[in-house]
């Protein structure tokens, strides 16, 4: 069976659970681990939710809406997911997942949307964490078209103040809600890595969203069976 190591985060038992009910063993880990270490032996990761990634690592001051996220935190993780793209890790990014994925390609962040000047919509929803926020529209021909099902627009969860602003390199954008606000992106050079504003974790008891977990376990279980080692390279072949 794969294992998906996943970051560590204050609301865990819903990204196993996903894990689990998609066929792999979850392997939480620790700050204190060395990154290299958590990844020796998983076959895929898992970037949480959390709390803001340091806009100095982008080149910016901290907006007053800056809630900083536990200490060594950005670091931790975004080492890791340079390390996992290297090797050609599946990567699955989810949430504040997506804007470190995003930081760690060198791509800024919008660092909080009710303060865009162009009136954007509310992105975090009040409620259960299934309360739906607002639609996307997924990019037909995309991995994540592939793993969400036909249709191009879905509801979503979305729950952030923050966002993808300037794409990181080799990043492509696959879905939008309504305001143009980028919810979906992925690396379409790598075997797996995607990443989405949402929280499609939160739906494991009810499966709108079991096929994007399916996918990257699925993508966790083929190096697996194989027992790669290593990659080629950041953005490489699939």
């Amino acid at each position: 069976m794969p294992i998906v190591a996943i970051t560590p985060c204050q609301k865990p038992l819903d990204y196993e659970a996903a894990v689990r009910r998609a066929g792999a063993t979850p392997r939480p880990v620790a700050l204190d681990e060395s990154p290299a270490d958590v990844l020796h032996g998983v076959d895929g990761l898992l970037l949480t939710g959390g709390d803001d990634v340091d806009p100095a690592l982008y080149g910016e001051s901290p907006h007053p809406a800056f809630d900083v996220a536990e200490p060594g935190r950005d670091a931790f993780e975004i080492d890791l997911v340079r390390r996992a793209l290297d090797s050609n890790l599946p990567v699955l990014a989810i949430c504040r997942g997506l804007q470190v994925l995003n930081v760690a390609l060198g791509g800024t962040l919008i660092q909080d949307i009710p303060s865009e000047p162009d009136g954007l919509l509310p992105h975090d929803a009040d409620g259960p964490p299934t309360t739906l926020a607002h639609t996307v529209t997924v990019t037909p021909g995309s991995c994540l078209a592939a793993l969400v099902g036909p249709d191009e627009t879905r509801a979503v969860n979305s729950r952030h103040h923050q966002a993808v602003r300037a794409l990181g390199h080799g990043l492509v954008a696959t879905a939008t809600a309504p305001d143009g606000v980028i919810e979906a992106a992925e690396v379409p050079a790598a075997r797996f890595c995607v990443g989405v504003q949402w929280h499609p974790e939160n739906f494991h008891r009810t499966g709108e969203f079991d096929r994007l977990f399916d996918g990257f376990v699925e993508a966790c279980r083929t190096r697996f069976r194989t027992g790669e080692t290593g990659g080629t390279g950041r953005t490489g072949g699939k």
